[in-house]
């Protein structure tokens, strides 16, 4: 990174339990949206698969937990009748093992199994994150480019991220719920679409610094308020600019 070569990490661990999943579908946005703490409170992992080919209908919700599998009719959830592929109509036998099989957490938590591609593999991605008070709005920007989104998309997750104090985190100081697209490998449709997504979520969303985004270096900037005290950091750390690439001086980094 910016900062030099990572070359030690220390990690909080915590004891092993079994984690079930269960997907469902039938569950529509207004409905996950009125409910969507209850939603995202029936598992330790909830995320919420779309293509956006209705701007009214959830493709899937995936809920990996510790606990039973939770009862979602109240939102008009009904389990899947079979192994599911978070892009449907692909063959889910890369998929971690569903229907509230307990498992350990590595072959549960992850959406792919270790052996296969995840995803689709040949694939553009973007994802853009922001204040979980914000849901509602961003939601409904999107559902008016529903129908301008699902030629170019494979499939979208929308999960949520707890607040941590990192300066240039997505989540720094608030948590957040994040806009994940996988897209067809067409990077001049992307390119040309993604403007309009940008234009269409709030003025807060952050971009996955490892994914494709248009913002210009001056917006990204704006919507991280510890960017200069980072900026400042990141020169007395290497003031020769060793780690500076043509990346970082897009975003105004070096």
């Amino acid at each position: 990174g910016a900062l030099g070569a990572v070359v030690r990490l220390e990690l909080d661990t915590v004891a092993a339990e079994p984690y079930g999943q269960t997907v469902y579908e039938g569950i529509g946005w207004d409905a996950a949206l009125d409910g969507f703490d209850e939603l995202q409170a029936s598992g330790d992992s909830v995320s919420l698969f779309t293509t956006w080919r209705s701007a009214d209908e959830i493709d899937q919700v995936w809920v990996k937990s510790r606990r039973a599998a939770p009862d979602l009719r109240a939102l008009g959830g009904r389990p899947a009748d079979g192994a599911r592929h978070p892009i449907p109509g692909v063959d889910p036998r890369p998929a971690t093992e569903q229907g509230h099989v307990p498992g350990a957490w590595f072959d549960r938590l992850p959406h792919f199994r270790l052996a296969f591609t995840p995803s689709a593999g040949d694939e553009l991605q973007s994802e853009y994150l922001l204040p979980r008070s914000e849901l509602r709005e961003a939601v409904a920007g999107l559902r008016g480019l529903a129908s301008r989104i699902a030629p170019v998309l494979l499939v979208s997750e929308v999960r949520t991220v707890a607040a941590d104090r990192l300066w240039l985190s997505s989540a720094y100081d608030t948590d957040v719920v994040a806009f994940h697209f996988t897209w067809r490998r067409d990077e001049a449709a992307v390119g040309e679409l993604l403007p309009h997504i940008e234009a269409a979520l709030p003025p807060s969303a952050r971009p996955h610094w490892g994914k494709v985004f248009a913002l210009p270096g001056r917006e990204v900037r704006a919507r991280y308020p510890r960017w200069s005290e980072f900026a400042e950091l990141r020169a007395r750390r290497d003031p020769q600019g060793r780690f500076a690439n043509a990346w970082t001086g897009r975003l105004g980094l070096t």
